[in-house]
C-alpha cells in the first residue's frame, strides 16, 4: 500500500513579534506590527515603500473615466490680491456701467417721445408702456421695466452721431445761402455750393458705413476703419448677409408689430370704459339745472371708473387678453388684497397726470410736438411701473386685508378721484382743443388726440 501523501499549506499567520509594546512579536523579514486590541497596526518606520504597494485592478479611483485612466489634476488659479489697480478698474467699470445705463434710459425716453408725437405710430408707445406694466405685473421686479434698455444705447448713439455730423453741413449750407444772397454767381458762391455738395456726399457715405458697422458711437469717428471694414466685407463677400442679419435682429428686438397692436387694443378697451362717463361729464354748456346735473352725475361716474381702469389695463397687459379689460370682478377682488398699494399707485398716477394739462394750453407745431410728449413719457412711465407693481402685490397675497381698512382706504380714495375730476373739468377752458381735452385721459390713452 502506498502511504497517504501529506500536503503542506503555507503558514500565513504573522510570526510572533517581540514584546516592544508589551504584547506581540517580530519577524525578521516582515514589518513591525503592534496590536492594541483592535488588530495589527503597521509602524511607519518599518512600512513598505509606496512603490512596492499594488492597487487591485477592481478598485478604480472615483475620478477615473470609462477607460480607467485618472485625469490629471487641474491647477487651481490662485486668488488675485486686491491691488490699487484692480480697485481703480472696478470703480471705472462701475462708473462706465452707470453712465451707459443712464444714457440708455435717456435715449429710450427721447425715442418714445419722438414716436409719440407721430399720429399712428404713437400706438406703439402706448403698447410699449402696457408691456412695461405687464412685465412688472407678472414678475414684480422693477428691473423688468425697461425691456428695450439693451437697444436704447445704440439708438441714442446713432441719433447723437448723426446729429453731430449734420452740424458742419448745416453751418456750411447757411454760409452758401448767405453768399448767394449777397453776391449771386460769384466765385465764393460757386465754391461754397460745390463744397456743400461734396461734403454732403462724403458725410452721407460716412454715416452709411458707420451704421453698417453697428452704429456704435465710436463708429461715427473712425472713417478710415469704416472703409477698411467695408473692403474686408467686400473681399469676404458677406456684406449683404451681415447687414441683413443685423437689421432683422434689430427690428425683431424692437417688436414693432406686437407693441403697436397691444397699444391699439389697450386704447380701445380703456376708451370703452372712459367714453360714456366722459360724454355725460362734458354735457354742460351753460349753467342750467339739467345739463349741470348730468355733468355732476358724469363726474361721479368718471371718478369711479378711473379707480378701476388702471388695474384693468394692468390685467390686460399681464395676460395679453382683450377680455381681461372687462373682468371687473377679478380686479375688485385683487383690490381687497392690497388696498394701500392701490391707494399709493392712484395718488402717484393722478399727481403725475395733472402737469401735462398745463402744457396743452398752447401746443407747439407738429414738428415740435415731441417736447410735449417728452413730458408725457417722463410722467406716465413711472405711473405704469407702479401700477404693475401694485397689481403683482395684490395678485400674490393670499389673504384679504381686514375689511375696516379696505373701506377706510376706499373712503380716502374716492374724494381724491372726485377732486381730480373737478380739476380736469376746468382744463376745457384753458386747453387748445376745448372740450376735446376732457376725452384725452393721457394717463391711460395717448398723449394728445389726433
Amino acid at each position: 500500500m502506498t502511504a497517504p501523501s501529506t500536503q503542506t499549506t503555507p503558514d500565513t499567520r504573522v510570526p510572533p513579534l517581540p514584546d516592544h509594546f508589551g504584547t506581540g512579536s517580530h519577524s525578521a523579514s516582515g514589518p513591525a506590527i503592534a496590536d492594541f486590541g483592535e488588530g495589527p497596526l503597521l509602524l511607519e518606520s518599518d512600512a513598505a515603500p509606496v512603490d512596492d504597494l499594488t492597487i487591485p485592478t477592481d478598485a478604480a479611483p472615483q475620478n477615473a473615466d470609462q477607460d480607467g485612466a485618472v485625469p490629471a489634476p487641474q491647477p487651481v488659479a490662485p486668488r488675485r490680491p486686491w491691488t490699487v489697480r484692480r480697485v481703480l478698474g472696478a470703480i471705472w467699470w462701475g462708473i462706465a456701467t452707470a453712465i451707459s445705463t443712464l444714457f440708455g434710459i435717456a435715449s429710450l425716453i427721447v425715442m418714445l417721445a419722438v414716436i409719440a408725437a407721430v399720429p399712428g405710430p404713437n400706438f406703439y408707445v402706448l403698447g410699449y408702456l402696457l408691456e412695461v406694466e405687464g412685465r412688472v405685473a407678472r414678475s414684480g421686479r422693477f428691473r423688468d421695466a425697461f425691456p428695450l434698455l439693451h437697444l436704447a444705447p445704440k439708438l441714442g448713439s446713432i441719433a447723437l452721431g448723426i446729429w453731430l455730423w449734420l452740424i458742419p453741413l448745416r453751418l456750411l449750407s447757411h454760409a452758401a445761402a448767405d453768399a448767394r444772397l449777397i453776391d449771386p454767381g460769384s466765385g465764393a458762391d460757386r465754391f461754397l455750393h460745390v463744397l456743400v455738395n461734396v461734403l454732403f456726399l462724403a458725410i452721407t457715405v460716412h454715416l452709411c458705413l458707420a451704421l453698417a458697422r453697428g452704429g456704435a458711437l465710436s463708429c461715427f469717428f473712425r472713417p478710415i476703419k469704416n472703409a477698411r471694414w467695408l473692403y474686408q466685407r467686400y473681399r469676404q463677400r458677406d456684406y449683404w448677409a451681415t447687414a441683413e442679419t443685423a437689421v432683422v435682429d434689430f427690428a425683431r428686438d424692437l417688436r414693432l408689430g406686437y407693441h403697436w397692436w397691444l397699444g391699439v387694443r389697450g386704447f380701445v378697451g380703456a376708451m370703452i370704459w372712459l367714453a360714456p362717463p366722459t360724454l355725460l361729464f362734458a354735457a354742460m354748456r351753460r349753467t342750467e339745472p339739467g345739463p349741470a346735473i348730468i355733468t355732476i352725475i358724469g363726474g361721479l361716474a368718471l371718478s369711479v371708473v378711473l379707480s378701476w381702469v388702471p388695474f384693468l389695463q394692468a390685467r390686460f397687459a399681464a395676460e395679453n387678453r382683450f377680455r381681461a379689460m372687462f373682468e371687473l370682478r377679478a380686479v375688485r377682488e385683487l383690490y381687497r388684497h392690497a388696498p394701500f398699494s392701490w391707494l399709493f399707485t392712484m395718488l402717484i398716477t393722478l399727481t403725475l397726470a395733472l402737469p401735462l394739462y398745463l402744457f396743452k394750453i398752447a401746443l407747439p407745431p407738429q414738428d415740435m410736438m415731441w417736447l410735449v410728449t417728452l413730458i408725457f413719457i417722463v410722467s406716465i412711465y413711472p405711473a405704469r411701473v407702479l401700477t404693475g407693481w401694485a397689481y403683482h402685490r395684490a395678485a400674490h397675497r393670499e389673504k384679504r386685508t381686514w375689511w375696516p381698512l379696505r373701506y377706510t382706504v376706499w373712503l380716502v380714495l374716492q374724494p381724491l378721484l372726485v377732486f381730480y375730476v373737478f380739476l380736469v373739468f376746468f382744463t376745457q377752458f384753458i386747453g387748445k382743443y376745448g372740450k376735446l381735452v376732457l376725452f384725452e385721459h393721457h394717463a391711460f390713452l395717448l398723449p394728445v388726440p389726433f
